[in-house]
C-alpha cells in the first residue's frame, strides 16, 4: 500500500508518456503557475491532514510520483495558503470491498487522525460487474467506520456508462447521492465530470487521466475540498 507524504515540487513543462505508450501531455500553464506558487506561498494555520483513500485514480497510475491527484491537490491547497498535507492512500485495482478491508488499518497507521477523508472508490466494482447493492454495502461499512471516528468525508461519485444497462446504471449512479444523504457527507456527484469527454486528458487505456487531466480534476474539485476541510 502506498501511503506517503511528498514535498512540493514544480511540475515540468511537459510530461513523459506513461502506461503503455500514451501520448505526451502538456501541463496547462495555470497548473504550472499553481505549482510554483505552492513552493513560494507562505501557508497559514495548523496543518490540515487529508487522507486521499481510493484506487488507481488516486494512486496516480501511469504517472510520475508528483503528478497524482493527492500530490497536485496538496500543491494547489498550499498555493491558496492552506497548510495542507494530503496523504496518498490510493491502491490500484482496489474495489470497494478491498477498500473496506483496509480502511481501519490505514486510519490506525496514521500518526494523528486525518482532518478529512476523501473517499474515491467504485470504478473497479463497475468494471468487474459487481452488483451495486454490494458496492453500496461496502461504502456503508466504510462510512460507518469514519462516522465512528468522527472524521469528515468528501465522497467522490462515479457514473456508469449506458452500455452497462439501464437498471445497473440507475442503481450504480444513485448509490453515491443516497449514501451521502444517509451519512451526511459532502459529495462530488461525478468527480470526472470536467474531463470524461476529452480523450486527450486520458492515457491510452482511456480510463486513467494524464497529469494534465489530474490538474483539471484538482481545479474542478479543490473548492469542494476546501468547503468541507475543517479549519479549526
Amino acid at each position: 500500500m502506498r501511503i506517503r507524504h511528498l514535498s512540493i515540487t514544480v511540475i515540468g513543462l511537459s510530461l513523459a508518456a506513461c502506461g503503455g505508450g500514451a501520448e505526451d501531455a502538456v501541463v496547462p500553464a495555470e497548473a504550472q503557475e499553481q505549482a510554483v506558487a505552492a513552493a513560494e506561498q507562505e501557508v497559514a494555520g495548523p496543518e490540515r491532514r487529508i487522507l486521499a483513500f481510493g484506487d488507481s485514480l488516486f494512486a496516480g497510475y501511469g504517472l510520475d510520483e508528483q503528478q497524482g491527484y493527492p500530490e497536485q491537490l496538496e500543491d494547489t491547497l498550499r498555493a491558496r495558503g492552506t497548510n495542507a498535507r494530503v496523504i496518498d492512500a490510493g491502491v490500484s485495482g482496489d474495489t470497494s470491498a478491498a477498500g473496506r478491508q483496509r480502511l481501519a488499518f490505514t486510519l490506525d497507521a496514521q500518526d494523528t487522525p486525518p482532518d478529512l477523508v476523501i473517499l474515491e472508490l467504485g470504478g473497479n466494482d463497475m468494471l468487474r460487474g459487481i452488483q451495486p447493492d454490494q458496492t453500496r454495502a461496502n461504502f456503508a461499512a466504510m462510512l460507518e467506520e469514519l462516522r465512528a471516528r468522527q472524521i469528515p468525508v468528501l465522497l467522490m461519485g462515479m457514473r456508469a456508462p449506458p452500455n452497462y444497462g439501464t437498471e445497473y446504471q440507475r442503481q450504480f449512479d444513485a448509490l453515491y447521492a443516497d449514501l451521502a444523504q444517509e451519512y451526511g457527507t459532502a459529495l462530488v456527484p461525478f468527480w470526472l465530470e470536467s474531463i470524461y469527454q476529452d480523450p486527450a486528458l486520458f492515457l491510452d487505456d482511456r480510463i486513467h487521466p494524464t497529469a494534465a487531466g489530474i490538474a483539471a480534476l484538482v481545479e474542478d474539485t479543490v473548492d469542494d475540498v476546501e468547503r468541507v476541510l475543517p479549519q479549526e
